[in-house]
């Protein structure tokens, strides 16, 4: 199911939405120069996070990154790994992010992305504590952008792009089901990593499903306590 839009409206121009979408943008057209520069896997392993060297660090041993890990939780949230992994990213945030800075307004609304994200990569390495494998992305910060739009607007309508055999449609979906089972299908695939080999998350260089989960949870608890529901515009 792809989501193309929600019929939430907005009272504010979503600045720090628009801005977060453009610095994402610009920071993966970087790494395609440095990609062919022969540059970015050194490039990731200073700024994206590596579980490993993360490790290192809460355990007061040298790492060979130039950069202090924890600016990585961070930096992180800014790196990503291929077209399909940036364009998903960047499409859930549109759709979401604008309601949530709405609420929030745009200075508690960027102390909470970044926290969101920062808090689920924390998640997945929780889970990964060894692996060598640099995780990145937008998606555990989206993920909180998620977790508190369900918790403001549960009865919002998303727009939702579903392929029922070899033909597309399209529904209305209420957002708690929407989010709700995008979250179920993060948690489910992350305990289904824990309990046998799989294919699926950071280990095998895959989809950080912790962090998507993690950020989900923080983001539902963060989001009210920086004022979430002081606005009290009627909800959709």
């Amino acid at each position: 199911m792809v989501p193309l839009h929600d019929e939430t409206p907005t009272e504010i121009t979503p600045y720090v939405t628009y801005g977060l979408i453009a610095i994402n943008i610009l920071v993966f057209f970087s790494e395609l120069s440095l990609q062919q520069q022969g540059q970015l896997d050194s490039f990731l392993q200073n700024w994206a996070v590596v579980p490993q060297q993360l490790s290192a660090t809460f355990a007061g041993q040298p790492t060979p990154s130039t950069v202090p890990e924890w600016i990585t939780l961070f930096s992180s949230q800014f790196l990503h790994g291929g077209w399909l992994h940036l364009g998903g990213n960047m499409l859930f945030l549109w759709i979401f992010g604008n309601n949530v800075e709405d609420c929030l307004g745009h200075i508690k609304y960027i102390i909470f992305y970044l926290a969101c994200g920062a808090i689920a990569v924390l998640a997945q390495w929780f889970f990964s504590m060894d692996s060598a494998i640099p995780s990145l992305g937008a998606s555990g910060a989206i993920a909180g952008v998620m977790g508190a739009y369900i918790l403001r607007y549960p009865q919002a309508k998303i727009l939702t792009l579903v392929p029922l055999g070899f033909f597309l449609t399209t529904f209305r979906i209420p957002a708690v089901f929407f989010l709700g089972f995008w979250f179920v299908q993060q948690a489910l695939y992350g305990i289904a990593g824990l309990s046998q080999q799989t294919n699926i998350g950071m280990e095998s260089g895959g989809i950080a499903y912790w962090a998507h989960a993690g950020g989900f949870i923080i983001g539902a608890v963060l989001g009210p306590l920086l004022g979430l529901f002081s606005n009290r515009r009627p909800s959709v």
